[in-house]
């Protein structure tokens, strides 16, 4: 029986090849990330659930 050796990974992977970078955004999320009034929203949103969990807290 033959014995394999471990693939090594580093054999695999090209550094700077386009592969190696991070996706660019799509167009939705970069407005999500730049818009104001969405950002404001979800401010609210999350301190609202916050404060759910600390007002349930203390009951």
């Amino acid at each position: 029986m033959e014995t394999k050796e471990p693939i090594d990974s580093r054999e695999y992977t090209v550094p700077y090849s386009q592969t190696s970078f991070a996706t660019e955004p799509t167009k939705w999320t970069k407005f999500v990330r730049t818009c104001i009034l969405y950002q404001i929203i979800r401010f609210f949103v999350l301190n609202l659930k916050i404060m759910r969990i600390v007002v349930g807290g203390h009951s």
